[in-house]
């Protein structure tokens, strides 16, 4: 039975940057992956080549549709949901009109009326223009417009990164929803607060590559890893 996504050997650059080395990557419908890694790692790099962001080489395909050569909008279309870190918002637009872009007609997971269930600020700020939010709500913003695009698999790039405990907690109420519905979740996070939370599974990356690669308690165990590839320093 073929992963929903299957990465392999992939290798990817910033220019003449040469940042992964090879990444060996592959998730299971509805499964909650962690990536960590210290910064610099190449996590934010191998979302972006997932994405068609990124000049790559290598194998990668979702649902067994290779990836390769496909525009970032495609990739989208096949089911792929990605939140970026610096969120990627459209400033000068109403929270409104942010999510109807991102709105997949004849959705079967999530709907506008599910955004704002999970988000209630997003209803309360309807007309605001996003570029006046706050970080937190911002946050929300980007999350919700993913979500109304239905996808199977949601790639979410430090979604608690400088937001308030109460944020982070509707984040992780908003991810809990996610996985219950079945949808899959690729999420990369430095300092594991959510993946505890809702996380399956964990691999850690190091100088591009995968270092790492199993279970919350089998990384808690390994104090070589957790030594080598995540302490500070």
């Amino acid at each position: 039975m073929s992963k929903l996504l299957e990465i392999e050997a992939l290798h990817a650059w910033y220019g003449a940057s040469h940042v992964l080395h090879g990444v060996n990557l592959a998730m299971d419908e509805g499964e909650v992956l962690a990536l960590s890694g210290r910064n610099g790692s190449g996590r934010s790099t191998l979302a972006r080549a997932i994405m068609g962001l990124v000049r790559w080489q290598g194998t990668a395909s979702f649902r067994g549709v290779a990836l390769a050569g496909m525009r970032p909008f495609r990739i989208a279309r096949l089911g792929v949901g990605y939140v970026p870190e610096a969120r990627d918002i459209f400033p000068t637009l109403t929270v409104r009109e942010n999510l109807l872009l991102g709105a997949k007609p004849r959705a079967r997971r999530f709907t506008l009326d599910d955004a704002h269930r999970l988000f209630p600020a997003l209803r309360e700020r309807d007309a605001v223009k996003a570029g006046a939010l706050s970080g937190g709500e911002q946050q929300m913003l980007a999350l919700a417009r993913t979500l109304v695009g239905d996808p199977e698999l949601v790639i979410i790039d430090e979604p608690a990164e400088g937001l308030a405990p109460q944020v982070v907690a509707q984040v992780v109420a908003c991810l809990a929803a996610l996985q219950q519905r079945g949808v899959a979740i690729l999420l990369i996070e430095q300092r594991m607060t959510i993946a505890r939370a809702i996380g399956h599974r964990v691999a850690v990356m190091g100088h591009g590559a995968i270092v790492f690669d199993g279970s919350l308690d089998a990384l808690a165990a390994d104090a070589r890893t957790t030594s080598e590839w995540l302490s500070a320093g």
